[in-house]
Order: C-alpha cells, then sequence, then structure tokens
C-alpha cells in the first residue's frame, strides 16, 4: 500500500465535521480506531504485532528479542482539534518507508520496529506523552492511577473501559532493552525548513518546557449589582497575567502561552470565584526557561494582590532540555547528506516528543518534515506531497543505513 492510499484511508479518522480538526483523544473510539488501521498494516505486511503493557503499539520485522533494533514511529492521537500531520505523518512514513525498503531489496541485519505510543499529545487527562513515560518509568504507576479526564474518569478505568488491563501499566525496561536506536519523523511545527528551503531536517534539542497551573480564587457576586469597588474579581488578575506572560517572552526570546482557561460558576452574570489558567512555556535553554516563569509568576501575584484575590501556582509537568544522541545525529546527518548539493540542517524545536522521553534510555534522533506555514496543533496544519515523499525516502535511507550496520 503507498504512502498516499494510507494516507487517504487514515485520514478521516476522528475528524470533526464542525471544525475540520482531530479528536483522536486516547481510548476514545476514534482512538480504538487508529489503533486498528496500525495492526492492519502491521499484519498486512506480516510484521510481529504486539500491544504492550502500556497500550503502544509495536510492529517488528525481524525478531525483536535480539536487541540492537531500529525503531521508528510516532503517535496516532492528537490535541483538541489538531492538524492531521502531528504524529500520524511518522507512524504513515514508517509503513512507507518499509515499503521502499522491501522495494529496493535492502539488506537489513537488524531488526526493524514500527511504534505507536499512546497518549503522546495529553489531549484528554492532562499529561503528554503518557505511553513512553509509562514505558520509560518518568511517570509512576501511582501517578498515572491520579490522571483524570474533564468527566473526572481516570486513566485506568478509561483503559478498561477500552478493553485493556489497567494492572499492566509499569515501566518496561525489558521492551526498551531492545531498541538500539530509536527515529522519529515528525512534521516540524515551524517555519526553519521553510525559511532555509530544505525539505527534511535533523534535529538537534528539544527546549526545555513545562505546564503551570494558575489558580485565582475571588469572591463570586452579582455582575449586575456588585459595585466595581467591592468585587474580588479573579478573571482581571488572570487577564492582566495573560498580557504579562506575553511580555516575559518576548523580552526573553522564548514563547509562553495560556491556551487553557477554567471558570467557576461560569456564568455570564456571575463574577467569578475561581479563575483556573494553564501557562505553557518554552524556551531555547533553562535559565531562559527560569527567567520567564518566575517573571510571570511574579506578576500574576502582584495582580492578584491588586485586586484582592488569592493565587496558587502548581508546576503540573516540566521536561528539560533534551540534547538528541549526537553520535546518532551525526550519523543521520551524514547518511543524508551523501551526494546531497548542501549539508542537512541541523535545528531545535520546541515541541515536546516521544522520541525526547526516551532519549535518557536508548539513543535518540529526530528527521523533520517541511511545513510551508509553520502552522500546528490546527486544521490548518500541512506539508507539501512531494515533501512528505521526501520524507519517507528520507527515512528509508536511514533505517536502510543504520539497520545494515
Amino acid at each position: 500500500m503507498s504512502f498516499h492510499s494510507m494516507w487517504a484511508e487514515l485520514l478521516p479518522v476522528g475528524r470533526s465535521s464542525a471544525s475540520g480538526g482531530y479528536r483522536r483523544f486516547a481510548w476514545t473510539g476514534a482512538d480504538a480506531d487508529c489503533r486498528a488501521w496500525f495492526r492492519e498494516q502491521a499484519e498486512a505486511r506480516g510484521l510481529t504485532y504486539e500491544l504492550d503493557r502500556n497500550g503502544n503499539q509495536w510492529a517488528w520485522l525481524g525478531d525483536p528479542a535480539a536487541g540492537n533494533a531500529v525503531v521508528t514511529g510516532s503517535h496516532l492521537d492528537s490535541v483538541p482539534d489538531g492538524g492531521a500531520f502531528d504524529g500520524p505523518l511518522g507512524v504513515v512514513s514508517a509503513f512507507a518507508a518499509l515499503d521502499e525498503l522491501r522495494r529496493r531489496g535492502a539488506r537489513i541485519t537488524r531488526p526493524l520496529g514500527i511504534v505507536n505510543f499512546g497518549d503522546e499529545e495529553g489531549a484528554r487527562f492532562g499529561l503528554a506523552c503518557v505511553g513512553s513515560r509509562l514505558t520509560s518509568g518518568a511517570l509512576t504507576v501511582e501517578q498515572a492511577h491520579r490522571l483524570t479526564d474533564a468527566d473526572g474518569v481516570t486513566l485506568p478505568r478509561a483503559m478498561e473501559a477500552a478493553g485493556h488491563d489497567p494492572d499492566a501499566i509499569g515501566p518496561d525496561p525489558e521492551r526498551l532493552g531492545r531498541i538500539g536506536a530509536f527515529v522519529e519523523l515528525h512534521v516540524e511545527q515551524g517555519r526553519a525548513l521553510d525559511l532555509s528551503g530544505d525539505p527534511i531536517g535533523v534535529a538537534s534539542a528539544i527546549w526545555p518546557h513545562g505546564r503551570w497551573r494558575f489558580d485565582f480564587r475571588g469572591e463570586a457576586n452579582h455582575a449586575g449589582t456588585t459595585r466595581l469597588a467591592d468585587r474580588r474579581d479573579p478573571m482581571l488578575g488572570y487577564a492582566e497575567t495573560v498580557l504579562a506572560a506575553r511580555r516575559e517572552a518576548e523580552l526573553a526570546g522564548a514563547v509562553a502561552t495560556f491556551g487553557k482557561i477554567s471558570v467557576e460558576p461560569n456564568g455570564v452574570n456571575a463574577i467569578p470565584s475561581l479563575v483556573r489558567g494553564w501557562l505553557d512555556s518554552r524556551a531555547a535553554d533553562q535559565a531562559t526557561l527560569d527567567t520567564v516563569v518566575t517573571g510571570v509568576e511574579r506578576a500574576a501575584r502582584a495582580h492578584a494582590a491588586a485586586h484582592g484575590v488569592d493565587l496558587d501556582v502548581v508546576r503540573e509537568s516540566f521536561t528539560p532540555v533534551v540534547e538528541f544522541d549526537h553520535a546518532l545525529r551525526d550519523e543521520l546527518a551524514r547518511i543524508l547528506g551523501s551526494g546531497a548539493e548542501a549539508e542537512i540542517p541541523v535545528l531545535g524545536t520546541g515541541a515536546g516528543h516521544d522520541a525526547g522521553i526516551l532519549s535518557g534510555r536508548v539513543p535518540t534522533a529526530m528527521l523533520f518534515v517541511r511545513n510551508p506555514t509553520g502552522v500546528s496543533h490546527s486544521p490548518a496544519e500541512s506539508a507539501a506531497e512531494d515533501d512528505c515523499v521526501a520524507g519517507v525516502n528520507a527515512l528509508a535511507d536511514v533505517l536502510e543505513g543504520l539497520a545494515r550496520t
């Protein structure tokens, strides 16, 4: 099956007719359809299919127990109303690259694996990369059991409802021990390649990033009868903090975003008692990130105090800078640069990935495919057909170069 036919087959799954974006959330019906698609692709190629204890899917060419395997893949879930390429491009390209290797008659001496990591985006339970975090031990079983969605459904109950045994989840060192190298192909979430004119790039590092929850607690009251001077309105402190985050990010050359908000009692004619906002911030280095987050919190506390509002700040997740394995990164650049007129660009990224989670346990690297607009996590996310094919061929070159050594 060609890249184009696989892409067309997967494209309608979990797509919202209203927004045109995707709602492929972990352990839902759309997620089950994506998983069924993955299994069908594996079995159609005669690959050995496995579902691991944490809900990640694997397809193997060769005996994975032999070790030193070369693994590629990404994820199939999405953010709310996300784009088609973030995650799925890496999985579809993995199967297409394997097809290309077979067409070439490539001699492979190491096992090859394709993986679909579960719940990478964290759209349902609020924590990214759950499948790879559990597998690597970065997320404990106890922490996983405390994860809940907006309806109060816990991760274990959601897994159980989808037919997966939640009592089995946990670190999987034996499976990780099989992997000699992991290469994740991903659409670029930015415009660096578009600006440089290159269809393909190699990742150098993932910026340090995290999520912080800001709870502004005021006093609920009638919106029509309460004097402005008598109000303890948490929305005011929150709004001013959003603007402060933008200023701090601009000054530091970083990014800071309040993209999610929860309001209580959430009535049109009621002053809120609680405004809860989530800050996502990322920077090229740890010192810069610390400066931004500290500045945002300082401003938030000042604004809260000015409006007679209480404030709690909780760091919900954090990932330090991830330097991809230098030897593997350089090998990818060498393989892809062989015979090329110009060097393959090497660039950093502000987005988190399963490759970043695994990097502390196995050698990892990433390939990026050009995104002409730089738009991501949106229905407008795109990549040209020629660039997608270039990505498949580049991934095939990399897998062939790594798996025959």
